[in-house]
Parts: C-alpha cells; sequence; structure tokens
C-alpha cells in the first residue's frame, strides 16, 4: 500500500508526452516528461510550468508529488509544508550561513509510509543532513524511477524499501524512530489496514520515547473518515493534534488534514502556529481537546476479526 495520490495537491490538464517503457533493472538519468508502465499501473512526469526547475508526477491519474530540482527546502503542497513544520517544532535544525547544518543532539531517525517523489524525505535530508530514512514504497518499479530522476541521497542517509507499508511496519525494531509520516492513499483515501487501532500499536512500538506519528487524511467536506481517524489515532496516543485550513476544518471542500499523535505534548511551541499562519494557505491546530471533540462519537476503527475455525 503506497501513497496512489491524495487530494490537496495541484491539477494539471496537460496530455501525456507518451507512454516511455524503460527496462527493469535501469535507472533513467534525469526526469524526461512522459507516461511510464510501472508495477501498479503508470506514473505520468509532468515539468512545472511555472518553476523551470520544478516536476510533477501523477501515479495512476492522480497528482502524487511535487520536485524542486534546485531547492529540496521547497514543498509545493500545503500538507507537506504543514508536517515539516509540525517536525522541527520538535527538533528544530540548527542554521546558520548557508542554511540547516546540523539534526540537533541526536541523529534523527525517520520513517515515510508511502513514497511518490520521496518530497519529504528529500526535504528532511536538507534540513537535517546527518538524518537517517527509509521509504517504504510498494511499487519497486516507480522506486527505480524516481532515484535515477530526482538524484535523491544514498543510503544510509535514505533507503527505499520496496514493499507493503504495514508489513514492513510490523518487522521494524522498537523504540528505532524519532518520526513515522503516513502518506498512502489509493485513490482519496488511505487503505483501511493502514488505518486501525492495531496498526496504530505498531507504529507506538516502533516510535522511541517523545516521538510523532503524523498522517495525512484526505476526506470529503462530511468529515467522516477525518473523524474516524482522529478517533483511532486519539485512542492510541495520550496526544494529539490536527493541522487544517479553516475552509476544511469546518467541512466546506475536499481537502487534507495533518493530524499526529505522540506520547508527549505537541501543541506547546507558539512559533509552530505563526509559522503555520504565516504560509500561502494559512493554517490552523487543534489542540488534544479539540481534536477529541471533534472525534466524539466516532467509531475507532479495527482490523477485521477473523472467522472462527469451526472444530
Amino acid at each position: 500500500m503506497a501513497k496512489r495520490g491524495k487530494s490537496g495537491g495541484r491539477n494539471s490538464q496537460r496530455p501525456a508526452a507518451g507512454v516511455i517503457e524503460v527496462p527493469k533493472g535501469t535507472r533513467p538519468e534525469g526526469p524526461v516528461e512522459g507516461v511510464y508502465y510501472i508495477d501498479t499501473g503508470d506514473c505520468e512526469l509532468i515539468a512545472d510550468q511555472d518553476n523551470s526547475n520544478g516536476w510533477l508526477l501523477k501515479i495512476n491519474g492522480v497528482m502524487s508529488s511535487h520536485i524542486d530540482l534546485a531547492d529540496p527546502l521547497f514543498l509545493d503542497f500545503e500538507y507537506m509544508r504543514w508536517m515539516a513544520a509540525l517536525i522541527e517544532s520538535r527538533w528544530p535544525p540548527a542554521s546558520g550561513k548557508g542554511g540547516p547544518k546540523e539534526s540537533g543532539p541526536h541523529r534523527l531517525r525517520g520513517l515515510h509510509l508511502g513514497g511518490g517523489a520521496c518530497s519529504l524525505a528529500r526535504y528532511f535530508h536538507a534540513a537535517y543532513p546527518d538524518a537517517r530514512q527509509v521509504v517504504v514504497e510498494l511499487d519497486g518499479k516507480l522506486a527505480e524511477y524516481v532515484r535515477g530522476w530526482f538524484d535523491l541521497p544514498k543510503a544510509p542517509l535514505l533507503r527505499i524499501r520496496v514493499g507493503e507499508a504495514r508489513e514492513v511496519t510490523e518487522t521494524l525494531t522498537p523504540d528505532t524512530r524519532d518520526f513515522i509520516i503516513r502518506d498512502v492513499f489509493a485513490g482519496a483515501l488511505t487503505p483501511r489496514p493502514l488505518t486501525t487501532a492495531e496498526f496504530n500499536e505498531h507504529i507506538k512500538r516502533v516510535l522511541a520515547p517523545g516521538g510523532i506519528y503524523v498522517v495525512n487524511s484526505g476526506d470529503a467536506p462530511d468529515l467522516k473518515n477525518a473523524r474516524e481517524d482522529a478517533a483511532t489515532i486519539a485512542a492510541a496516543f495520550e496526544h494529539t493534534l490536527i493541522i487544517a485550513d479553516p475552509a476544511m476544518l469546518k467541512g466546506r471542500r475536499y481537502g487534507n488534514m495533518v493530524m499526529a499523535g505522540s506520547d508527549t505534548p505537541l501543541d506547546g511551541d507558539p512559533k509552530l502556529a505563526r509559522r503555520l499562519l504565516g504560509g500561502a494557505v494559512p493554517a490552523h491546530i487543534w489542540n488534544d481537546a479539540q481534536v477529541r471533540a471533534f472525534a466524539a462519537g466516532s467509531p475507532v476503527r479495527h482490523d477485521p476479526v477473523s472467522p472462527s475455525i469451526a472444530p
């Protein structure tokens, strides 16, 4: 279950530039516009008409990612900027002349469930050069393309692990990740096995003390999916928050909410609220009490119960 697009990204009406098939085992050298066959369907690489260094990636017809080849610290999708701001509020990157240099008192360890173009992993490598990150991507051929197109950091700084997100998470060693980002979509929603209480227990096991679980929760104006997501995260974690723009919080449009859970408080940094209000799409923070009020009455999701076996 890897990311297959999301709401809140930019749309492009430009026609495909043609289908390009690269033999498996080879790696493209730099991005070239076109539609590419991948293991789970196809992806389209589109030059950003507003940014000479920018590239947009569609997966199975849905906008998935944006990359600026000249500036890894530029994030085009607002929900990614919100995620980055939240993580940086917990672990401020040291900065100086020339930009961020170190990751702080310890080497930051990140897990990204959902690959796409690895936009956030690339961002965090630039902000925290000694961080160790793993990206879990279902589609092996897409992972090959992305490595060749976007000159991603090499292992061990950034590993791309091909596999299904839940299966991989269940194999990981406890207390080994400072942050885990869930950005996995099948169509408009995250696959249910990645949204249940049982999956959240695996997330908690893998997170180190003080770690943050951050999710991209897409939804329609009725906010049913978001409320259930919030209820399930709130049942697992002592501290939660939601970041979204006011229209989304009021159920006025399709879009994205960033939700987070942790064993330590998340909303104590006033600089975070100011930073979120200053973006191109100003966002608000709901604290733990507001998240729980938002989720009140919504069911906590669970894995399906296996049918009993008759003796």
